[in-house]
């Protein structure tokens, strides 16, 4: 006799990992992040380097940003709160460093709105809809807890995908192979799930980022004449 069990199902698995793919259509290959000005004057030039940088952005800059709103976006959203959900939105916007990391973040989040409410329709999120511009950590917080998706998981996901994307854009510039990025991503691991860890319990007193040279380099992006990325 042959016996089969069924498979365990986590809730909103299936959605976390089509959000998350690199094919989900929000634009993301286009961006490095500043990391194309960092290639350029020397900052960034090997694997070791790339790999201080990724960490670096996800432990202490835009990336603890990010697993922030999202986190209070989820909150918000899971407790039906619209006022809070914008709050976690307008500061999502606002601190960013320079204008092409702001309209990374917002043009992200734009084409993460469309494409889920084209695919996977959520009644809470259209009544949010005439709000005004939205951050991509904070969609991403609020389509997660509707979709029972795990805080932890939501977090460790996103953070994973936000540096597997700048390991692609140092790939295409040439500063690593295939086999080193993918090197750097088991390398980063940890760092990904300690930032998950800390933005689990982290306090809104200690919102913010310290990740000056990412910060100069997005802003001398800004101005570079020859470049592959939008940011």
């Amino acid at each position: 006799m042959t016996m089969t069990a069924e498979p365990a199902v986590r809730p909103g698995l299936y959605r976390l990992l089509a959000w998350l793919s690199p094919n989900f259509p929000i634009g993301a290959f286009s961006y490095s992040h500043g990391l194309e000005a960092a290639c350029a004057s020397g900052a960034v030039c090997d694997a070791a380097s790339l790999q201080g940088w990724v960490a670096a952005i996800i432990a202490q800059g835009s990336g603890r940003i990010d697993a922030d709103i999202l986190g209070a976006a989820y909150r918000a959203a899971a407790g039906g709160d619209f006022a809070a959900l914008d709050a976690a939105n307008r500061r999502g916007l606002a601190f960013r460093a320079t204008a092409e990391l702001a309209l990374e973040a917002a043009q992200q989040g734009e084409a993460f709105l469309a494409t889920c409410r084209a695919a996977w329709p959520e009644p809470f999120l259209e009544a949010w809809l005439a709000r005004g511009d939205v951050c991509h950590s904070a969609v991403f917080g609020a389509v997660a807890a509707r979709a029972g998706i795990a805080l932890d998981d939501a977090l460790i996901g996103y953070l994973e995908a936000f540096a597997a994307n700048l390991i692609s854009a140092g790939l295409r510039l040439g500063v690593i192979g295939q086999t080193d990025g993918q090197r750097i991503l088991a390398a980063l691991e940890p760092v990904v799930a300690d930032a998950a860890s800390a933005a689990m319990t982290r306090g809104a007193a200690d919102f913010g980022a310290a990740t000056f040279a990412a910060d100069l380099a997005s802003m001398t992006h800004e101005s570079q004449y020859m470049r592959l990325f939008r940011s």
